[in-house]
């Protein structure tokens, strides 16, 4: 099976570093959760053709899910289904199910007083335009859509830039697709803590290990100075159980704990919150 991943954040507000982008962090977590594996997460600006570029990029690497945040708004610089459009080369159009689902979220803010009259104003009417043969995906939180697109087989997922609004789409409609394309598999982790060693020093340790343990991945994460190392060492695998899962790791952390010793530095398990 195909489960790969790719992130594409969008707006100019990631690249000059006024916004910190949390939602690929956030989605990347979730995603690795499920069992299916982020390759690559990029980041452009309000660009039409930048945004088509690398949406084309993605679509011929060909992972199972593409998903991008951001862009989806009434505003000018929110451009990023206008960017896929012309990545797959086709029109923009208003559709009817994604127009119902912004008409009934402006008439529910009349209904609690947010809104003096109901009115589909062009820019409104905008979040409701998606590439031809799209999906809008409803948006509990906010009013613009998410969208999903069937692209050859890769699921186009354009999610809002909102947080809030991003993950409760997420969780909703995307999160059960991810979940039947991992099928039984889930991703497991746990951490240890080695003193007295440099990563240097680790490294051709973490090497063995790894070869040894072909079905557990091993990074390490330097905590403290060089002179004085504190490292964490990061342990993770997938599999269709925690028992299997419990035992690769488990085998993984006893080989690399006896090598770290050996070599003269500390193992220390991580504390539990």
């Amino acid at each position: 099976m195909n489960q790969q991943m790719e992130i594409i954040g969008i707006g100019n507000e990631l690249l000059i570093g006024k916004t910190l982008n949390t939602n690929a962090s956030w989605l990347a977590k979730r995603a690795t959760t499920f069992g299916i594996k982020v390759k690559r997460i990029t980041v452009v600006g309000d660009d039409v053709n930048e945004i088509a570029s690398i949406v084309d990029e993605a679509l011929e690497r060909k992972p199972k899910f593409i998903v991008t945040t951001g862009g989806l708004g009434p505003t000018f610089d929110d451009k990023t289904l206008e960017g896929i459009a012309k990545a797959l080369n086709c029109k923009l159009e208003v559709d009817e199910k994604a127009l119902r689902m912004v008409r009934e979220k402006y008439q529910t803010y009349y209904r609690e007083g947010k809104m003096e009259r109901v009115e589909l104003t062009p820019a409104r009417i905008k979040m409701a335009r998606l590439p031809e043969k799209a999906e809008p995906l409803p948006n509990s939180v906010g009013t613009a859509p998410g969208v999903i697109i069937n692209v050859g087989g890769t699921l186009l997922i354009a999610l809002p830039g909102v947080p809030a609004e991003m993950e409760a789409i997420f969780e909703e409609s995307v999160a059960p697709l991810l979940e039947k394309e991992a099928g039984e598999l889930t991703f497991f982790e746990t951490s240890i803590y080695a003193d007295g060693i440099m990563e240097s020093a680790l490294a051709p340790l973490v090497d063995k290990t790894m070869h040894d343990n072909p079905h557990v991945y091993i990074k390490s994460h330097p905590k403290g100075e060089e002179r004085k190392p504190h490292i964490e060492i990061h342990f993770s695998t997938t599999a269709k159980s925690s028992k299997t899962a419990k035992n690769r790791l488990g085998k993984a952390i006893i080989q690399l704990s006896e090598l770290v010793q050996k070599d003269g530095g500390k193992i220390k398990s991580k504390k539990k919150k």
